[in-house]
């Protein structure tokens, strides 16, 4: 698998106070005034992908602030088969809450970047637990998968754009393949993309490389 998508300590550092407004400012172009759909008459909060628009971030998830938005672009994949591209979109809401909505979507590409089918879906939702001091503060991920697996993640922000992540619990359904437990590493990296890396337990082995990608932001 490629290593281009893979946030790397220095890549996943903050860039500096003016590089990043900077950067924001050029990026909210074309992003800035786009959101999620909201469907009207529900006497809710309503979920929202851009920090510009909507109800204000909780205090609780400033940890996790950068990685509000929705994200779209490629990746590479390695399962059973052998190596595979995908196409992947990532929306990260929130309804003023002391959690994150999370929801992904990834579907598989042929050589040509066209594509071939649906491939991986997962909702969940980020928490962040401690006593609001930095060196005590938990990052939690709660997804459900399609493919019948609950899985509880613990890590921690290892920079202001940066996240490590292990599972803690992994729950399968009946109908559901054996999978064993994964990291992931997220990252803010030059020029504002989203960039991760997943590595997953198989077949009772040691952690391999499973998923990378790097996507750009859409909204927000």
């Amino acid at each position: 698998m490629s290593q281009d998508a893979t946030p790397s300590s220095e890549q996943a550092q903050a860039p500096s106070t003016d590089e990043a407004v900077a950067l924001a400012a050029e990026r909210a172009k074309s992003t800035g005034a786009r959101n999620i759909p909201i469907l009207p008459d529900l006497p809710l909060p309503e979920d929202t992908a851009n920090l510009r628009l909507g109800p204000d971030l909780n205090k609780a998830l400033l940890a996790l602030l950068p990685m509000v938005g929705v994200w779209r672009g490629e990746g590479e994949g390695n399962d059973e088969s052998g190596d595979y591209r995908f196409g992947q979109q990532i929306v990260v809401s929130h309804d003023g809450g002391d959690y994150l909505t999370w929801e992904s979507r990834s579907w598989v590409l042929d050589a040509s970047g066209d594509y071939v089918r649906p491939d991986l879906r997962e909702t969940g939702f980020w928490r962040v637990s401690g006593d609001g001091t930095k060196d005590n503060e938990v990052v939690e991920l709660l997804l459900t998968h399609s493919s019948g697996v609950i899985e509880l993640f613990y890590g921690q922000a290892l920079t202001q754009a940066s996240w490590e992540l292990a599972t803690d619990v992994v729950i399968r359904s009946q109908s559901a393949a054996v999978v064993g437990g994964a990291k992931r590493l997220y990252g803010i990296v030059e020029g504002g993309d989203l960039a991760y890396v997943e590595e997953r337990v198989l077949a009772d082995g040691p952690l391999e490389p499973r998923l990378s990608a790097r996507l750009s932001r859409y909204i927000g």
